[in-house]
Parts: structure tokens; C-alpha cells; sequence
């Protein structure tokens, strides 16, 4: 085995062992990893930044030390004279390999940016913001009766709005009396009231009428994405939509990887609290920029999170939720000043209000799922699922509603898979496998056209196929079950064994070849016997989850399903189904919600009325903690089949008659089929 050192690179989870003195670009280029670099490795476009991360990584298993990199050069000292570097920022065509690292590649340096496929859905807002503009005509100083800027300012709201009481901070009365004198003592003033408060608090005014409008901020802040719609706080209108990628990759893919290294590295909280106040920052200026408003417009933020992500955010050590009793430091909504939080790209007066949590490892995502669905309303008993990292599942009707979470981990997202990559222009995003054939058909996200239709490559560009992210690697899986080159246990076949030549044998297993574009210098994509099993393990975490809620209902089937989140909007639902990622329900009740758990941001920044009536679900929310129930272990391993050990899936078999090839006799075994022999010879 190599002494090499070894190098992990986030967020695609690549890695390998590099002699020492390697450059990080170019262990980067050897590994596929997309980075960038146009000057030929010279430190003149900086395209290469890259972040190096220090500490105990037990997911990767490697403890990195700070002397894992070359130290900073003249050529790094130079540009970061010239250009600026971020603190933490190395030149990956100047720093080289040490000892092992671990090493962020930031979005900006990635040459196939991350799409954020969390766009706004489409949804008509009540509009009862706790922000609005008032127009108020302020009494001029009068020495017979001496009274400050503000309390007349008071008495105008409170005689012409009916506004009882306010308060103001100090860097607002320090701008009062400019800004009235400006105005000839007419103002706009922006109050915000939150639904629990009595007294309102002046966020900005400005001279005169104002007519820039008002703005705020709905984010969802997963463990994977960043997403933000920048809205009109007078309509509800979406003006921008963005994201980006979640910086704390970098400290572990999934959410306990990141307990994990808060507990074994000592100041671990405080950098990944860190790392995402800045990933905030910068989407709001990103969003302001494209908007083309003045971050000071922007005066209220409302952010949903999973519970992880909500202490790290605020701050909090999230060490006690990586062990029962999962206890959260609060539940509670949070109402706090953005600088408390140090989010500084927008109003230096705004307001934040973070959704409460359900429980330790049900978030304020959940919560904004369930005040954007109302499952507690629906006729029906209705199943909804936001599929991600880790998903939050509810199942509820006007009976009650229940919830969990699931630990799927990072497969659907693209990572852990052999050619697995984010969604970026260029990855395979959905494919078809001919029955008789075993050909197959794709096609890539910035391109409508399918592999097999003319002008295929000259859509795709010159950037061309790059590999396969989390829907499209979901597709391949169920594509090749229906194609019988999978059989229910997951185990694929040889070339002889299913008559198609796209079976390459890999060691003592086989994988699919979907294209091999290595000729023109692009990647062979294929799918591994290690890729199917990385999928089946979230899958089964999702399905087990839906089903402990299921017999906690007492039920064995729903009457619909909803897939929420960006895998909602990009799944075919047919798919989910031969997968078995979902319970067996009738195809046209399997439907999309897209970013649920955004649209219940939006419907929280723009109606206090909302929050209230969240505050009070979450409390009628029943909860059950997946980590702790016996049974999620059993439907877990019965998961693992595909789509299912022991659940029929009748309305499935309605639609498709999916093959079972025995792949177990003969030559061409698996790796599965082979340990088998071995454990019956023992």
C-alpha cells in the first residue's frame, strides 16, 4: 500500500495518494477534479484558489496537520498584494502536497459551477408583513414645548398610523435629524412589528416619499445549498432568485460529519459558523447585484434550516445533537438582529426571524415544509418527503400529523458516486436504456437534447459530458432494473450473463458504460456495483423513514405522495418508484412541490400571521426519532432490495413488469454472489 499522502477533495469527494511536492492542481487534474486554471500554472489568473482544511476528518480518516501544504510562496505573496486573496485561500498551482489534506474547491474556482435547482415556486402570498413603509408628517421643533426628533416622529406614527410605541437603535438616531430636515419633516419611515411584540422598531428612513421599495430575503440554508429569493415586501413578488454552495462541505459531507468535527477539533463550531455567515453574505450581495438594488433595501431576512445548520448558524456548539437525547440549546423561533449574527450585506438595522424546530434532527426546513404543504389540512393522508442530504419526511391529514428525519446521505447529491458530480452544465441529469438493445440515451443539464438527436454535441459545447450528478445517477439505477440488467438485490450481471458489451468487468464486480468520451481527452462515465450500493443505502434510510411514520399511522399505504426539494422537481416519479425510494402509490398521486421548504420562507417573510400559525404547529407536530426505533432497522435491510424485499408495490407492477435475471450461477458473478460462496464454504 502507497505511503503517499493522501489528498480528499471536497466538495466531490475525489481523493488519492500524491508524492510529495505534487501541486494541488495538478493531483486535482489527475483525479478529474473541477478546478480551474488558464495561465498554465504560473499564479497570474488565480482561477486555482483553493482552501485547505486543518484538523481530525473521521469521515475521511485523516488528521490533517498545519503543515500539510507547502508553505505560502512568492508567487502567492504577490498576487495577494496585487489582487487580494480570502483569508485561508491558497494558489493550487503553487501550493503542493505535504502530508494528507483535505481541500475545498470554492465555486468560484470550479470551471462547471454548481447549478442551485432550487428556484422559487410559483405561489400566490398573503401579504401581512411584519416590515412596511408609513408616510408620516413630523411637527417642526418648537422651543415652547421641548420634545426630541424622535418622540415627535412617535407621535406622528402613533396619530397618523395608529402606531403605539417604537424604539430606534443609536446608528438610527444618529441619521434622525439630517434625514428629517432633508425631508422638511416629511419621512418614510420602515417599521418592523413582529407578531409578538408591542412596540414596533424604526429599521430605516428615509427624506420625503420613498419609491425604492422594501425588500427581504427568504433563505433556505441546507447542508449541501445555499438558495435566497430576494422579495418584495409590498406584493410578495420574487425578484431574484440564487444560491450557492454550502461552504461546510468542507468539514464533512453529512450532517453528523460535521457534529463530528466540532467535537474532535477544538474551535471547530466557530469556523463552520464562520464559513456559512459568509456564504450568507455573499448571496445577498450576489442577489442585490443581479436585482440591481441597494443592499440597504434589503430589511428583513426570514432563514429555514435543518437543526445542525440552525445552531451552527447561530452560533451554538451542535455537539449534543450527535447523541440521544438530541437535545436542541431552543426550539423556539428566533427573532435577532442581522449584525448579532454578523450578516452584514444588508441593512445594518435588518431583522432576522428564523422558523422554530420541530425536533433534534426535525428543522425549520421541516417546519417551512409543513406551513407551505399543510399536511395537518389535507382530506387525504398525504406523504412528504424533502429529499436531500438528510431528508425530513412528514404524513399527515386533518387527523394529526407526523415527522422524522432520515440520514440519506450525500449519493442523491452526486458524492460517493464513481462519476458522480453536483448538478453543473455538462452532468447527466437523465437517461434511458433501450429494453432489447441495453443502449443508452442521456442528457445533460444547459442542453434539452438527448445523446442520440442531432446537434447533440455541438448543444453540449465544448465544455462537453462531465459525469453524472444525484438525479441522474438515480435514473441510470432504475433505468438498468427495467432494462434486467439489475437484478432485485442489486447485483449487476456480466456481459455474457445480460448480452450487452456495455458490462465491463471491474475487479470481481461489473460496471455499466454509459459513454467513454477518453479519446477526445473528456471522462468515461460509468455506473459501479459500488455506486448501486451507495444508492440503495439512501434509499432504504429514505423508504424506512416514510414507513416508520406509516406504522406509527397504522396504515400500509397513502393516498398521495409529495417529493419536495430539488430532487421533487427533477425525478421522474416512475423512477422514485422502481427505485423504491417511496412507498407504492398510484403514479398520478406522486407530485412535486419544488423548494417547499423556500416557499415557506417566502410565506413566513411576508405574513406575520403565518408565523404565529407555524409556532403553534410545530407544537402539535408528533415526532418520531428514527435513530432510536427498533423497526427502522428491519424495514431498512428490507429496503435494500430493489424496489422492495417484502412490499408487493401493486400499483407498480400495474405499469411496468420489471425483470428478475439471476445473476447469482454461472460466470459472471458479483462481488455480492461471490461472498456468498465464500460464507456458505465456511
Amino acid at each position: 500500500m502507497s505511503t503517499d499522502p493522501l489528498v480528499v477533495f471536497t466538495p466531490s469527494g475525489k481523493r488519492g495518494r500524491f508524492a510529495v511536492g505534487t501541486p494541488v492542481l495538478t493531483a486535482a487534474r489527475q483525479l478529474g477534479v473541477d478546478l480551474d486554471s488558464v495561465c498554465g500554472g504560473r499564479g497570474i489568473c488565480s482561477k486555482c484558489q483553493i482552501t485547505p482544511s486543518y484538523g481530525e476528518f473521521s469521515k475521511h480518516g485523516v488528521t490533517v496537520a498545519p503543515d500539510a501544504l507547502s508553505d505560502w510562496n512568492a508567487v502567492e505573496q504577490r498576487y495577494d498584494d496585487k489582487r487580494g486573496l480570502k483569508p485561508g485561500r491558497r494558489l493550487g498551482c503553487q501550493a503542493t502536497v505535504q502530508r494528507d489534506v483535505v481541500i475545498d474547491v470554492p465555486p468560484e474556482s470550479q470551471v462547471h459551477r454548481q447549478v442551485v435547482r432550487k428556484a422559487a415556486s410559483a405561489r400566490v402570498m398573503t401579504m401581512d408583513p411584519a416590515t412596511r413603509l408609513y408616510m408620516v408628517q413630523v411637527d417642526e421643533p418648537d422651543m415652547h414645548i421641548p420634545t426630541g426628533d424622535f418622540e415627535r416622529l412617535e407621535r406622528a406614527l402613533r396619530e397618523q398610523w395608529d402606531i403605539p410605541a417604537l424604539r430606534a437603535d443609536l446608528s438610527l438616531l444618529s441619521k434622525l435629524q439630517p434625514v428629517l430636515r432633508r425631508g422638511k419633516w416629511q419621512v418614510t419611515v420602515a417599521l418592523n412589528k413582529a407578531h409578538d411584540d408591542d412596540v414596533a422598531r424604526v429599521l430605516e428612513i428615509w427624506p420625503g416619499l420613498h419609491e425604492a421599495g422594501l425588500y427581504g430575503l427568504a433563505i433556505d440554508l441546507g447542508s449541501t445549498t445555499v438558495a435566497a429569493h430576494l422579495t418584495d415586501l409590498h406584493d410578495g413578488t420574487v425578484i431574484a432568485s440564487s444560491g450557492i454552495m454550502n461552504p461546510q462541505i468542507r468539514f464533512g459531507e453529512d450532517l453528523m460529519s460535521r457534529v463530528s468535527y466540532s467535537m474532535m477539533n477544538p474551535g471547530g463550531d466557530k469556523e463552520m459558523t464562520a464559513a456559512v455567515r459568509e456564504a450568507i453574505n455573499t448571496l445577498a450581495k450576489e442577489i442585490a447585484k443581479e436585482a440591481d438594488i441597494a443592499p440597504e433595501l434589503i430589511v428583513e431576512a426570514v432563514i429555514v434550516c435543518n437543526p445542525v445548520m440552525h445552531h451552527l448558524l447561530m452560533g451554538i456548539d451542535p455537539v449534543e445533537l450527535g447523541q440521544a437525547p438530541f437535545a436542541l440549546a431552543t426550539s423556539d423561533s428566533i427573532s435577532i438582529d442581522a449584525r448579532e449574527m454578523d450578516i452584514t450585506a444588508i441593512n445594518d438595522r435588518a431583522r432576522i426571524y428564523i422558523l422554530p424546530c420541530i425536533a433534534g434532527h426535525v428543522g425549520a426546513d421541516a417546519a417551512a415544509v409543513a406551513l407551505s404543504e399543510q399536511p395537518g389540512k389535507s382530506g387525504d393522508l398525504v406523504l412528504i418527503i424533502d429529499v436531500g442530504t438528510n431528508a425530513e419526511i412528514l404524513l399527515g391529514d386533518k387527523e394529526g400529523v407526523l415527522a422524522c428525519s432520515s440520514p440519506t446521505g450525500p449519493a442523491f447529491e452526486g458524492a460517493q458516486i464513481s462519476s458522480g458530480q453536483r448538478a453543473a452544465p455538462g452532468a447527466i441529469d437523465a437517461i434511458r436504456i433501450d429494453r432489447v438493445s441495453k443502449e443508452p440515451r442521456f442528457r445533460v443539464i444547459g442542453s434539452d437534447l438527448w445523446s442520440d438527436d442531432p446537434g447533440f454535441a455541438e448543444a453540449v459545447g465544448a465544455g462537453g459530458i462531465t459525469g453524472i450528478c444525484g438525479s441522474g445517477i438515480i435514473e441510470a439505477v432504475a433505468e438498468l432494473r427495467m432494462a434486467g440488467l439489475l437484478d432485485e438485490n442489486g447485483l449487476m450481471g456480466s456481459a455474457a450473463a445480460t448480452g450487452t458489451a456495455r458490462m465491463v468487468p471491474e475487479g470481481r464486480t461489473h460496471s455499466y458504460l454509459i459513454c467513454d468520451a477518453t479519446d477526445e481527452g473528456g471522462p468515461r462515465i460509468t455506473v459501479t456495483q459500488g455506486d448501486i450500493r451507495a444508492i440503495q443505502l439512501a434509499k432504504s434510510a429514505l423508504y424506512a423513514g416514510a414507513r416508520l411514520l406509516m406504522d406509527a399511522r397504522g396504515v400500509d399505504k397513502v393516498d398521495r405522495v409529495v417529493l419536495a426539494g430539488a430532487f421533487g422537481a427533477h425525478i421522474s416519479n416512475l423512477h422514485a418508484m422502481v427505485l423504491g425510494m417511496i412507498p407504492d402509490a398510484p403514479l398520478d398521486k406522486v407530485t412535486s412541490a419544488g423548494n417547499a421548504a423556500g416557499t415557506g420562507a417566502r410565506i413566513a417573510l411576508c405574513s406575520i400571521a403565518a408565523r404565529a400559525e407555524i409556532e403553534r404547529m410545530v407544537r402539535e407536530i408528533n415526532k418520531i426519532e428514527t435513530a432510536i426505533e427498533p423497526k427502522f432497522q428491519e424495514h431498512f435491510v428490507a429496503a435494500n432490495a430493489i424496489p422492495h424485499k417484502t412490499d408487493p408495490f401493486p400499483e407498480l407492477a400495474k405499469i411496468t413488469a420489471l425483470p428478475s435475471p439471476n445473476f447469482n450461477a454461472g460466470s459472471g458473478g458479483s462481488e455480492g454472489d461471490g461472498g456468498r460462496r465464500r460464507r456458505r464454504r465456511g
